[in-house]
Parts: structure tokens; C-alpha cells; sequence
């Protein structure tokens, strides 16, 4: 099975309304919240993640959730499950990472710490909502044009360099180990546009991100490949225009907004119709929701950080 399908199952037995976006958004308490898991061999692996790098980019993937949510990162709480053999200067160090990510504005302010066959990192992140028009993948507006915060597929590169024991180009080994959250980015969406709109990071990729936001709001996204910013030595990879659109983890965010919005880089538009269309090599190419499923990265099939 695959997670959307595991989510399904699970939004039919709770029947809660706020299954389905990133970070359920608690209108009454004026917050978002959301979690998110890592688990070795499945997300990482310790043979080229140290616990610092660990550390950072766990809290960093919640961040990015409650910010594509359109809120504000206020508080985390981390459950860390280690092996036996796992000693002090290693949790240490994982702390320290997540320190760093949270940097003055966000504060730890609990957890749990218990012992597991792998290390399974769980965190909950919370983000203050007031004054912010907060998203939905389900509102994209036709009319609307579509931006993004920055390249993609660094990522996706960066991973591959590491599989190979490569070690340059470092750019992408960086964007791979310590992915850095648009927070300024969705803020200033966040802040700035009053009608309803979509948002959502890339984690997953961003034509899984594009595809949710197509399919929830019922809408056709009309991309031009030409027009997403990418770093220009992930060329040298043949597969490169996947990593691009299918790779994940580059934690940017796309989202729907007004055409007289000036911020971000602008990929395509929000038409009548449903899915994705893509201009790419000189002909336009639809993505059904099921087409894009099929090429992203699925954790219950997938053993290891194959995308």
C-alpha cells in the first residue's frame, strides 16, 4: 500500500476534518500542528548522515510543514528511539543539530527518548496562526498563477552523489543533508494575499505537490518545465529533468496566488480542467493523479532512500 492509501483508511475510521493537509489547523486555538517521522534505512542512512545533520533536518522537514501551511513556527516536541549502541555524544550532537535548526525563534519544550532496534525520530511541531491567511491544498482559485521559492532537484542530485560516495558538487550534497525551510517565504504569502489559495513544501516532490494541489482543488495546474529554477550543474545527470520534478526533499513551496502577487518565481498557471499539465521538450504532457503516484517516492515499497 502506499501512504495516500494508508491516509485514506485512517481519514474514513477518524472522520476528522483536518486530515489531509500538512498541518491540521486549529482555528479556535489560533494554531497549526503537525508531525512528522524519520526512520533509518527508510529516510536516512548513517553511513553519510551524521547526528548533527540528523538533528537539523528533522526539525527543519516540521518547520517546512507549518510554514507551507502559511503559519508561524513557534514550538517542538522530539521523540528520539536509539539502539542499544548508540552513546551520549551521538544524542548530544542530535540535539545540537536540532538547536541549530530552531534557531532564536523556535523553542524545544519537551519529548520522549526510548530504545528501538533502528533510530526512529518522531516530532511534532506547533505554529501560531494570527494575522495569517492560512492555506489548504484545496484552494487553488482558477485564474490564479502558480510560483515556487527556489530550485529544485538539488536534493534528489545531492542523495545520488552520496549513493556513489561522491563528494562534489558540494551545493548538492548540502541540499541533500541539511535542507533550510522557506520561512520568510510562506510568511510573506501568508501575510500578503487575502483571498484563498494553495500551498504546500516539496518534500514529496513538485509534481506530487502540484498533482495534490490539482487533484483537492479540482483544478488543471498548466506548468512550463522551462520556467522552474533548477541548479544548472544537475545537468550532468542524465536523469535530471526527474529530479527536478520528481525528486523531493528540496522543502521549497509552491503555491496558488493572485497574478498581481510580486514575490517568487512563477512556473504556470491555474486553469479549468484537473491534473497537471506539463510543457517540457517541445510537447505538453498530462499527469493524472495516478501517473504521478507511480514515479514518487513510496516508503511502504521502498526499502532504503531510493526515489
Amino acid at each position: 500500500m502506499k501512504e495516500k492509501e494508508f491516509i485514506f483508511i485512517i481519514k474514513n475510521i477518524i472522520g476528522s476534518k483536518f486530515i489531509g493537509d500538512d498541518c491540521a489547523y486549529l482555528k479556535d486555538l489560533g494554531i497549526v500542528v503537525t508531525q512528522d517521522s524519520l526512520v533509518e534505512d527508510v529516510h536516512f542512512s548513517l553511513k553519510y548522515t551524521s547526528a548533527f545533520d540528523l538533528g537539523f533536518k528533522s526539525v527543519m522537514v516540521n518547520i517546512s510543514d507549518i510554514v507551507a501551511s502559511g503559519g508561524e513556527p513557534k514550538y517542538l516536541t522530539i521523540a528520539l528511539s536509539v539502539p542499544a549502541n548508540i552513546d551520549s555524544k551521538f544524542v548530544e550532537e542530535f540535539y545540537k543539530g536540532c538547536q541549530k535548526a530552531c534557531g532564536n525563534n523556535i523553542e524545544i519544550v519537551g519529548g520522549d527518548i526510548t530504545g528501538a532496534d533502528k533510530i526512529c525520530i518522531s516530532v511534532c511541531a506547533i505554529g501560531k496562526t494570527l494575522g495569517r491567511n492560512i492555506s489548504s491544498r484545496k484552494n487553488a482559485q482558477i485564474g490564479q498563477k502558480i510560483i515556487v521559492s527556489g530550485i529544485h532537484g538539488s536534493s534528489s542530485a545531492g542523495l545520488k552523489l552520496l549513493f556513489e560516495n561522491k563528494k562534489t558538487p558540494e551545493q548538492f550534497i548540502k541540499a541533500h543533508l541539511m535542507p533550510v525551510a522557506q520561512v520568510e517565504f510562506g510568511k510573506r504569502v501568508a501575510l500578503n494575499v487575502k483571498e484563498s489559495y494553495a500551498m504546500m513544501d516539496t518534500s514529496d516532490g513538485l509534481m506530487d505537490s502540484l498533482s495534490a494541489i490539482a487533484n483537492e482543488s479540482g483544478v488543471l495546474l498548466d506548468i512550463d518545465f522551462n520556467k522552474i529554477p533548477y541548479d544548472k550543474e544537475i545537468i550532468q545527470f542524465s536523469d535530471w529533468q526527474n529530479m527536478v520534478l520528481f525528486g523531493g526533499e528540496d522543502y521549497q513551496i509552491v503555491a496558488t496566488v493572485p497574478q498581481d502577487y510580486p514575490y517568487g518565481v512563477e512556473i504556470g498557471q491555474v486553469k479549468d480542467g484537473l491534473g497537471v499539465d506539463l510543457k517540457i521538450n517541445n510537447a505538453t504532457v498530462h499527469f493524472s493523479q495516478k501517473d504521478v503516484e507511480e514515479k514518487v517516492f513510496n516508503h511502504f515499497k521502498t526499502q532504503g532512500e531510493e526515489k
